[in-house]
């Protein structure tokens, strides 16, 4: 499965959509705890801020200084290994 990578009108978040349900909707924050393993990968991606999920998509916001082209790549390989099997 391949996840699609759509803008928002916010240049600092980005909508990956998965295809499946996943759940939601849930928000976690960089910095607090989180109990989800995927949502814990995608903030740890250096300048992801917060991750949004939500029917069949997952949106990562970004601090200012956060650099599309280094976090899409690895949050989609993230996402697809999570929902890909």
């Amino acid at each position: 499965m391949t996840v699609q990578i759509e803008s928002t009108p916010n240049p600092n978040a980005l909508k990956f959509s998965v295809g499946v349900d996943v759940g939601g909707p849930k928000t976690f924050i960089a910095g607090r705890d989180v109990d989800d393993p995927m949502a814990a990968g995608l903030l740890s991606l250096p300048g992801v801020t917060s991750v949004f999920m939500t029917a069949d998509f997952v949106t990562l916001t970004k601090t200012p200084e956060g650099d599309w082209g280094a976090i899409a790549p690895a949050a989609q390989e993230i996402l697809e290994h999570h929902f890909g099997e």
